[in-house]
């Protein structure tokens, strides 16, 4: 049994590596050919290579963990406790990026000001994926839990996360890196050049040592995904 929980737990982390690595290719060739690079300032082909380093060595600071990870479970003597304390662990990691329990730690406040109402639902989604790609690893906006299925769309003057309506101003609050998730915030042609392009709208962007995310989202069943079996 111990053997092929070992087998399955290499496994599955070889294939997490090899997202992280297919990640870090996409993200640099995406950069290479993007057309709004072309014509950017020195300064900022400058800032958008220290993201995209950062980016880069988040992943294989990632990659490395991963590699100790297979290492203490397939290293014979405290192979048990060694996988019961990573279950543990993965089953926190799995709470915060579901948002059914609260996060602390580094991170940044993203507070989009908009009293013409100018700001639709597609600057608010934006800003979410640049966060999300800069590293952050739990994010909310206003008083609504971002996760990986969350969605923003326009209802008359009124944006909408996750079907819940969204009162100016926009704050979204995310924790990782503080200084790598406010370079992105900033990139050329990104979230700030967006907001002030558009009619009395604003942003400001504040670097923290800790914040908190609270707002949680209730666990629901999939309504189509099931468990697959070995013979799956």
């Amino acid at each position: 049994m111990n053997a092929r929980h070992a087998t399955r737990g290499q496994v599955l982390i070889g294939v997490i590596l090899a997202i992280l690595g297919f990640a870090l290719v996409t993200q640099l060739r995406t950069a290479q050919q993007s057309p709004r690079f072309a014509s950017a300032r020195q300064e900022d082909l400058v800032r958008i290579l220290d993201d995209l380093t950062a980016r880069g060595e988040r992943l294989r600071a990632e990659i490395q963990e991963l590699e100790r990870t297979r290492e203490r479970l397939t290293g014979g003597a405290g192979q048990d406790a060694a996988a019961l304390a990573e279950s543990r662990r993965r089953q926190d990691v799995l709470r915060i990026l579901a948002g059914t329990v609260a996060a602390a730690g580094p991170g940044v406040v993203v507070t989009i000001e908009d009293p013409e109402h100018a700001v639709t639902s597609d600057v608010l989604l934006d800003t979410m994926q640049e966060l999300r790609d800069a590293g952050a690893e739990a994010l909310q906006v206003n008083d609504v839990r971002l996760t990986a299925a969350s969605w923003f769309s326009d209802s008359g003057a009124t944006v909408v996360a996750d079907g819940k309506p969204l009162r100016a101003p926009y704050v979204f609050t995310a924790i990782g890196d503080p200084h790598t998730l406010a370079d992105a915030m900033a990139i050329p042609g990104g979230v700030v050049d967006s907001v002030t392009g558009r009619s009395g709208a604003s942003t400001e962007v504040v670097e923290r040592s800790r914040v908190v995310v609270s707002a949680l989202r209730a666990l629901s069943a999939p309504r189509y995904a099931r468990a697959a079996s070995g013979r799956d």
